[in-house]
């Protein structure tokens, strides 16, 4: 298993601002500094570690570095008491000290920065299929209830306004799949208009999901509340996908750049 480990307490948003070191030590390079919000930290074996040779370079310094679990001064926070995606662990990585052979350079010194907006590009589009089907399963979860759930002498699923909900989180659930489709079409292909596709897809997928699974609690009632059904998770797990693999503001600010170039 890989992690990313590009973000640090200070630089989410603005990665450009990064501490972390790499500083050049005869054929080696040594790391120092600590990475935030990294899934599946301490599980995998291996990190792909972004740090700057020249905090003074911004972008320009930033480059990036294959570590090993097992590699001297690497270490790991606690995990992250998180409202949701508790499947897998989200800690801190430490840097004291670690030591790399010339060979776990990533590409060429300087080019850590294009090295991590090339690869979000993608990765996006694999948060916006994580949204989709958090989306398509509360939908699933709602339906299924509205069915069953009878009151006033009848399923609730008869109701005028129940089926404009519904009406509404299908609609929206199918244009997000059309446009995560279209995305990772153009990931496939690496084609020229995969930095908007990307962004686009995470950015409308994501807030789908949030409405959503938000609505399929409100249909399941006080029971969509609790633990006994599944659309609270759904909604908990929902959330953090307007926000890891860089903020909608930020991916709105992706697609304009984009668009404008």
């Amino acid at each position: 298993m890989w992690s990313y480990a590009l973000s640090e307490s200070e630089a989410g948003s603005d990665v450009a601002s990064m501490k972390t070191r790499a500083v050049r030590d005869g054929d080696s390079w040594v790391l120092n500094g600590a990475k935030r919000w990294i899934t599946n930290a301490g599980v995998s074996e291996f990190y792909t570690v972004f740090a700057t040779v020249d905090p003074g370079l911004r972008g320009r310094g930033v480059t990036a570095f294959l570590v090993e679990k097992s590699d001297p001064g690497l270490s790991f926070g606690a995990p992250e008491r998180k409202l949701g995606i508790k499947g897998s662990p989200t800690r801190e990585v430490y840097l004291d000290n670690v030591r790399l052979g010339q060979d776990r350079l990533i590409g060429e010194v300087g080019e850590g920065m294009k090295i991590a907006l090339s690869t979000l590009d993608h990765t996006r589009v694999t948060i916006a299929a994580q949204a989709l089907g958090i989306a398509q399963g509360a939908l699933d979860a709602a339906v299924a209830y509205v069915k069953e759930r009878r009151q006033f002498g009848k399923a609730i699923a008869e109701f005028q306004g129940i089926q404009f909900m519904l009406a509404d989180m299908g609609m929206q659930v199918e244009a997000a799949r059309a446009l995560v489709y279209r995305a990772a079409s153009a990931s496939e292909r690496n084609a020229s208009d995969l930095t908007f596709l990307g962004a686009a897809s995470k950015c409308f997928a994501s807030d789908v999901a949030m409405k959503v699974t938000t609505d399929a609690v409100q249909l399941l009632g006080g029971y969509g509340y609790t633990r006994d059904y599944p659309v609270e998770r759904m909604m908990r797990d929902a959330k953090i996908t307007q926000i890891y693999e860089g903020t909608n503001q930020i991916q709105r600010m992706v697609m304009g750049r984009a668009l404008l170039a």
